[in-house]
């Protein structure tokens, strides 16, 4: 069959080429397969009414597979004709209350259902949804709803602290409740709203995800409409996914790898498993309760997962894939996850505003653990040097990318660096002779340590693959001697112990001299974001009141 697709690729233009292998892509995971013809009518006209959106997806579900689950949270399970029919009875409650095609609606939720239907009813509106991310505090998320221009918020009751602070003017439903309230809730707006026509063809609703915001206020990027099912094709021609796949789905949905999870679920006809929290015994035991075949999560998350005791880190016998993404993955993380689960880890690069650059397959990961992978079918990255000028290989420079879902800008104005339609990660990497890539840090991460130029990263890897070292960060301070130092800021293990001078001594081997780190700060954990982001500006405040070695 390989051998087909390549001759009709050759035979056809390259456009017609790329279409065969989307199809080839979905037929063999399972998406595209033979249905009656009464079936394939109604999801053509689902397809005339929806476009290729969430609300396509789950009209498909519902014909195709209605009683599948489509998600399972604490509370149960939802099948697609549930999801389906609540989403039209959402979609006409919040018509009522005045929201349209020109609103906007904010999510700050966990994972549950509540999230989901509340994306797929704004986009049977063609309503605008804002992402936006639990751990805002007061002042930010007042800033990002005025700046976003929220007229509606939903939103979990253990987040109800923030209204008094909010907009008075702000319409407020809440989305998980554990008690009685006296706002309106998602799901009394379901049971008590009926099933009535909607737009026949509404605008295709703009989903807006916040940056991480780690090195400043989180910034809103318009993520753009699919072009079609090509996307979910490209991620899945390197990531293994099948239809009807049981996916555990730990990142939240709010963040970009959570979001490309669900997106991914609908067009496999998925069963989302989603846990409100993250707890790494709970994730596996929910795993395997649920025989889930693939994992959703960021870096951190499987980092915790090995912590746990062996007793309690028992492999799900039915999880064979592992998907990764969010931060920086590394190595070492990378080498011990597999060790214990085996080759089912892929590690996604990618970012808010590019989406993918390039996927890491297992046994590209056990070949080269600090590998960022190879840019899936129908995408370009090349590393640029300082004059814009392709790179050799294996020398680092700034790392481009091009694929169907670059974002459209940010909402407050302005956007990443584009050259010959390739669009800046922000990152600096090189591509190795074997056509690998490899990440070695931020542009604004690099730091010039007497004339040379060091990465933080390098360092990091180092004193990562240290057995006492549970996690590290290391970011550039000033220095007056040589310009910028490095400093690092390490996390032991449980009932271990190491000193600054034996941590250098014992890395001394793998570092240039100017990559060594100067400061050692030992902490009781590094500061994160709700999405497991290391926050670098927290690291000097939280570095005051541990113990520092300076060489």
């Amino acid at each position: 069959m390989a051998t087909l697709m390549r001759r009709l690729r050759q035979a056809v233009r390259p456009e017609r080429a790329r279409g065969l292998q989307t199809a080839y892509i979905l037929a063999r995971q399972g998406v595209v397969r033979p249905m009656r013809p009464d079936k394939l009518l109604r999801i053509l006209r689902a397809w005339l009414r929806w476009g290729v959106t969430p609300p396509l997806a789950y009209a498909v579900g519902a014909i195709r597979h209605p009683d599948r689950p489509a998600v399972i949270d604490e509370r149960g399970a939802i099948s697609y004709a549930e999801v389906s029919l609540r989403t039209t009875r959402l979609a006409n409650a919040l018509r009522e209350r005045g929201i349209g095609d020109s609103s906007r609606v904010g999510i700050l939720c966990r994972n549950h259902h509540g999230a989901i239907e509340t994306i797929v009813a704004c986009g049977k509106l063609g309503t605008d949804v804002v992402l936006l991310n639990t751990g805002l505090s007061t002042s930010q998320l007042a800033a990002v709803l005025a700046e976003q221009q929220v007229d509606l918020l939903v939103l979990d009751a253990e987040y109800d602290r923030h209204l008094p602070e909010l907009p008075a003017d702000l319409d407020v439903v809440l989305a998980w409740t554990e008690g009685s309230t006296r706002h309106s809730t998602v799901e009394h707006l379901i049971a008590t709203s009926q099933v009535k026509a909607l737009p026949r063809r509404p605008r295709h609703a703009r989903m807006i995800v916040l940056t991480s915001g780690t090195t400043g206020t989180p910034k809103g990027a318009r993520r753009p409409d699919p072009p079609g099912i090509g996307p979910a094709a490209t991620v899945m021609s390197r990531i293994p996914l099948r239809s009807g796949e049981r996916m555990l789905v730990c990142a939240p949905v709010f963040h970009t790898w959570g979001l490309a999870a669900f997106q991914l679920g609908a067009v496999l006809g998925a069963t989302l498993v989603l846990p409100r929290r993250f707890e790494p015994g709970h994730a596996l035991s929910v795993a395997q309760r649920y025989q889930c075949t693939s994992m959703f999560a960021v870096p951190v998350m499987l980092q915790r997962i090995l912590d746990l005791p062996a007793e309690e880190r028992v492999r799900p016998e039915s999880l064979r894939v592992v998907a990764s993404s969010g931060s920086a993955m590394p190595a070492d993380l990378a080498t011990r996850f597999q060790r214990a689960f085996g080759p089912v880890l892929y590690n996604l690069y990618g970012s808010t505003e590019v989406s993918w650059v390039s996927i890491a397959t297992p046994s590209e990961l056990r070949a080269a653990p600090s590998t960022a992978g190879r840019p899936p079918r129908g995408t370009t990255v090349r590393i640029l040097d300082e004059n814009g000028k392709p790179a050799r290989t294996g020398a680092t420079g700034r790392i481009f990318a091009g694929n169907d879902m670059l974002f459209e800008g940010y909402t407050s104005g302005g956007r990443k660096e584009v050259v010959d339609g390739l669009m800046s990660t922000g990152d600096l990497g090189r591509i190795d002779s074997s056509g690998r890539l490899f990440v070695v840090g931020r542009e604004d991460d690099m730091i010039i340590s007497g004339g040379e130029n060091v990465y933080p990263k390098e360092t990091e890897d180092a004193i990562a693959a240290l057995p006492e070292v549970r996690e590290v960060a290391v970011v550039g301070v000033e220095d007056s001697e040589f310009g910028q130092r490095l400093a690092a800021f390490v996390v032991l293990q449980d009932d271990t112990r190491l000193d600054g001078d034996e941590l250098r001594e014992r890395i001394r081997g793998s570092l240039s001299r100017f990559a060594m780190p100067r400061d050692v700060v030992f902490l009781g954990e590094l500061p994160r974001n709700a999405t497991g982001k290391v926050v670098p500006r927290e690291l000097h405040a939280r570095g005051a009141s541990g113990r520092v070695t300076e060489r």
